[in-house]
């Protein structure tokens, strides 16, 4: 019988750890070829792996009964994980990692190949998890490939799942209840089969963040490789998504504040040539504009347009695209419904950009 635990801590797990290193057991580091991350990190040399943005994906497979994982944080980070299946709304069970930490990932399994799955749902100001080395008590197998398509989401909290499983829009913010697999970003990934990666941060804007706050704006974080940790910059030689969405601008408009249309283009135009720069001309940007002011559609529409970058459009989403009471989470957020209704509105416009096919009997699951 398979077995989850759901919660770990170093302090719960120091018998594990002796356990850890045991003879019979295949060791591999974590920036080994059996390891395949999906989102930005980055290799420290010592073998480790270091990520912190939300929605980074770890994928192992291996032949075996148990497999268990070396790693930290720096603060706290919260993964999902699945087992022998593809990523879904549902998770198999929500790891909690502080400060050094071994995990029992899986045990007790039958012989056989598995594969286990593990996402960062928790946003970079909550901790940089570094994944240490892998062990099964029998043998590591390659990764599956890549998957065909591929979408990168740069976004503000709605982009990382702040609220998404809150039960009232009464609720603060919690790190228990934010979980960027339910948002508008993974439901469309879902549906269309398509990997994806996060460049989000709540309370970030395009030329002012949460309250009037001027520094490390999206736009000035895009281009690295971390979240939080430094500055180092992203090497973007590797995979060209399909498709990037821009969903921005909800705190730029905050607490009454609103930025000038010409610093809004200026600034919205240096995103847009960082992408540009980064993917060529051919990858299609799509650009939504919340419903947070209803000066953001033409906002974002004059943005567009005035940056005068090919294949770049845009669209507005409605002020009544969801409830203000039962679709709502975490300090008025949208819940995991809300972000439904999201990507439902979207769904068309990602399908005609990319050219993926609607399917008439599929829902957004």
């Amino acid at each position: 019988m398979n077995r989850f635990l759901l919660i770990f801590s170093a302090a719960l797990l120091l018998s594990a750890a002796s356990s850890y290193a045991a003879p019979g057991l295949t060791r591999v580091d974590a920036d080994s070829e059996y390891v395949r991350l999906i989102g930005r990190s980055k290799a420290d040399g010592n073998g480790n792996i270091c990520f912190d943005w939300s929605g980074t994906t770890v994928r192992v497979r291996f032949s075996g009964t148990s497999l268990k994982l070396d790693m930290s944080s720096s603060r706290r980070s919260y993964f999902n994980m699945w087992l022998d299946r593809e990523a879904a709304a549902d998770n198999d069970a929500v790891l909690k990692v502080v400060s050094d930490t071994t995990l029992v990932l899986a045990e007790g399994l039958k012989k056989g190949e598995h594969e286990v799955i593990l996402q960062l749902r928790s946003e970079g100001e909550q901790g940089m998890a570094t994944l240490k080395s892998f062990a099964t008590d029998g043998r590591f197998l390659a990764p599956r490939p890549a998957k065909a398509r591929h979408i990168e989401f740069i976004g503000d909290s709605y982009t990382c799942g702040y609220g998404t499983e809150s039960l009232s829009r009464d609720e603060p913010f919690s790190i228990e209840t934010e979980n960027c697999n339910l948002t508008y970003a993974a439901y469309l990934s879902r549906y269309f089969d398509a990997e994806f990666n996060l460049v989000s941060h709540s309370g970030m804007g395009i030329v002012r963040n949460y309250n009037g706050k001027k520094c490390d704006t999206m736009t000035q974080r895009y281009g690295r490789v971390f979240d939080e940790a430094g500055k180092e910059t992203w090497d973007f030689a590797g995979r060209r998504p399909d498709l990037v969405v821009i969903y921005l601008g909800t705190n730029d408009f905050s607490v009454s504040l609103q930025p000038s249309l010409r610093s809004w283009c200026s600034e919205y135009s240096k995103l847009l040539g960082q992408i540009r720069s980064a993917y060529g001309d051919g990858v299609p940007v799509l650009c939504v504009a919340s419903k947070a002011d209803e000066l953001l559609g033409y906002y974002v529409k004059t943005a567009v347009e005035r940056s005068g970058f090919p294949n770049v459009h845009w669209v507005a989403v409605g002020e009544d695209l969801h409830n203000s009471d039962s679709e709502l989470g975490a300090s008025w957020h949208p819940n995991a419904e809300g972000q439904r209704k999201l990507a439902y509105t979207l769904l068309p416009y990602v399908s005609t950009l990319s050219s993926w096919a609607i399917d008439p009997d599929k829902s957004l699951r």
